[in-house]
């Protein structure tokens, strides 16, 4: 266990370096480059304590204690501020520190008033002077790291909402790597929750430290989190004030009453969208996105969607990505010579596993398997 402690703290220190150092660096990098050294510090308190130091050092014991409380806070504000251009934190996003400030100032008597004797015996639990303390501790880091990887999920569920209304790919835009790393927070502490239940409530003996099991977990994260959060560049990291935020997808009269886009001039639009398609075939630019599309209609980004999301009854990506997928099954009948990827290029995609992704998703198989059953009729 000693190999995965060090290479844990040293990949910490060594990545939360890399991304301080990172050039162009936006304040989700920031936020991931404090947060990487904090769990250096969170894996090197626990080293210590896994040595046997906090017996010689008394003065040790329980410095890294309330930790855990900064890992939710943590993975909140950076799937946050991934999806926003913020140049730094509100005052408001300060407060989800003050539990683990909190916690510091009730131990601050511990830390500086405690004998080095005195703390090992509350250590050894010899004394009741903070049991209840740690109790609620306890509760509050099970419950932190439950809430917000939840909180997170959230945000990453509306990211999804806005790029399918505003953009005809995903390529640059998905944050899927954050996704794993809320499953694997929430991972992490739906163990400890479970093993605490057991130790703690049923009074079960671990024939081992469970709590290594926590660490090597967050030390498989802190690789997974470092080595995709060197990579990420900021998602909207051009204007954002025209894109079109979709929250209710069934709720089109409430969700577009500012638009002033009544019966007769939807269908209008829907009218001229439908030419346009056909005619010009905006879809073929692999990087269209509703606002381009609103300027050739000459309409604004918000009527534009209302009229795809009411007429259409699909998002802006599905809607575009439906014009190429038939793109692809139309060119496919006559230019049988090139590859499913020079087709695919071709009809407005810009890589090979988006379009496989789109094509399944409106065909129900695969563009290989649909060629195949073509040729066999």
């Amino acid at each position: 266990m000693d190999v995965i402690f060090i290479a844990g703290i040293f990949m910490s220190f060594f990545i939360g370096l890399l991304l301080i150092t990172k050039k162009g660096k936006a304040l989700p990098d920031k936020i991931l480059s404090i947060w990487v050294l904090v769990i250096g510090f969170h894996l090197l308190g626990y080293h210590l304590y896994y040595l046997g130091l906090w017996d010689t050092h008394p003065h040790l014991v329980g410095i890294t204690a309330p930790f855990p409380l900064l890992h939710g806070p943590f993975l909140y504000l950076y799937s946050r501020f991934s999806l926003r251009n913020d140049l730094s934190l509100r005052k408001a996003d300060y407060i989800h520190f003050v539990p683990f400030v909190f916690s510091y100032l009730y131990m601050s008597r511990f830390f500086f008033f405690y004998s080095a004797d005195e703390k090992v015996m509350v250590d050894k639990g010899l004394v009741d002077d903070f049991s209840i303390f740690s109790s609620v501790l306890l509760i509050s880091f099970i419950l932190s790291g439950l809430l917000y990887p939840i909180f997170a999920y959230r945000l990453l569920s509306r990211h999804r909402q806005i790029v399918d209304a505003n953009f005809s790919y995903d390529e640059k835009l998905t944050l899927d790597w954050v996704k794993y790393g809320i499953y694997g927070i929430g991972g992490v502490f739906i163990t400890v929750a479970l093993v605490v239940i057991l130790r703690e409530g049923f009074g079960i003996t671990f024939p081992f430290n469970a709590d290594l099991i926590f660490y090597s977990m967050i030390v498989f994260l802190i690789l997974m989190m470092g080595f995709f959060g060197i990579r990420q560049k900021n998602i909207f990291s051009h204007d954002t004030s025209d894109l079109v935020v979709i929250t209710q997808e069934d709720d089109i009269a409430r969700k577009y009453y500012k638009t002033g886009l009544n019966s007769e001039t939807g269908m209008q639009i829907h009218k001229n969208l439908g030419e346009l398609m056909q005619e010009q075939k905006p879809y073929l630019n692999p990087r269209l996105t509703l606002s381009e599309l609103a300027v050739l209609l000459n309409i604004s980004p918000n009527q534009l969607s209302q009229v795809i999301n009411q007429y259409e009854r699909v998002n802006f990506h599905d809607f575009v990505n439906r014009y190429r997928v038939d793109e692809f099954i139309s060119i496919s009948a006559i230019n049988n010579h090139l590859n499913i990827l020079g087709l695919a290029l071709d009809s407005g995609f810009n890589s090979k596993s988006s379009f496989n992704a789109v094509f399944k998703k409106h065909k129900g198989i695969t563009p290989s398997q649909f060629l195949r059953q073509r040729l066999e009729t």
